[in-house]
C-alpha cells in the first residue's frame, strides 16, 4: 500500500492543491489533524482536498474538533479507535495531548489520562496516526522544552505499530526516530510517502 501523508495543512490551499495532485499516485491519503486555523476555515480547506476524500483517513488537531471534522468529510475519522484498509490495521488519536497552556482561543485538547484510556482498547496496529507526537520526538518547541505525549508513547511502546504520524509541532515538521521497532514521522504539510 503506498501511502501520501501530511498534517498541518491550516488553510493552505497551495499545499492542498499540491497534495490532490500527488494522491493520484496514493492508495491511501492519511491526515493528521489541522486542517484548519484556529477553528476557522475548515469547510474551504476540506473542499480543496475533496478529490482524495474517498481513499482517504483523518484524525483531528487541535485546530478543529472531532464533530466539526466528521462534519465536514466523509472519509473516516479515528479518534480513539482502529479500522482496517486493504489488510492494514490503522489506529488513530487527535487533538493536543498533553493540553496547550491557555490561549486566546478554544485548542481541542485531552489530557494524558484521557488519551491513555482512549488508547487503551487497541491491542494491535499496522499504524498510528495522531496528531500530537510522542514524548522525545520530534516534539521540541524553540526554547527546547519537550511537549511531546507521554501516553501516545507508552501506546506506542505496548502497541509497536510499524509507522507512527503526527504534527503539530511545526518547528520539527520532517523530524523521525524510533520508540522500539515504531519508525515516528512528523509529517508537516508537505508530500509524505510510505509503503506499507
Amino acid at each position: 500500500m503506498k501511502i501520501l501523508a501530511f498534517s498541518d495543512l491550516h488553510c493552505d490551499r497551495i499545499a492542498a492543491e499540491r497534495l490532490v495532485e500527488a494522491s493520484a499516485e496514493a492508495d491511501l491519503v492519511v491526515g493528521a489533524g489541522d486542517f484548519a486555523s484556529v477553528h476557522r476555515g475548515l469547510d474551504r480547506t476540506m473542499e480543496a482536498i475533496r478529490a482524495f476524500e474517498d481513499k482517504a483517513l483523518y484524525v483531528p488537531g487541535n485546530n478543529e474538533t472531532l464533530e466539526a471534522l466528521r462534519a465536514a468529510t466523509r472519509a473516516p475519522v479515528l479518534h480513539g479507535e482502529a479500522m482496517e484498509i486493504g489488510g492494514v490495521t490503522f489506529a488513530g488519536i487527535g487533538a493536543a495531548v498533553p493540553p496547550l497552556p491557555p490561549l486566546p482561543w478554544h485548542s481541542y485538547d485531552l489530557t494524558e489520562d484521557e488519551a491513555a484510556a482512549m488508547l487503551a482498547p487497541i491491542g494491535a496496529a499496522d499504524v498510528l496516526v495522531c496528531h500530537s507526537p510522542p514524548h522525545g520526538i520530534a516534539d521540541r518547541l524553540d526554547d527546547g522544552r519537550r511537549i511531546g505525549s507521554t501516553a501516545l508513547r507508552a501506546a506506542i511502546e505496548r502497541i509497536q505499530p510499524r509507522l507512527v504520524f503526527c504534527g503539530h509541532i511545526h518547528g520539527c515538521w520532517g523530524e523521525s526516530g524510533m520508540i522500539g521497532t515504531s519508525r515516528v514521522h512528523n509529517l508537516g504539510p508537505g508530500i509524505n510517502w510510505f509503503e506499507v
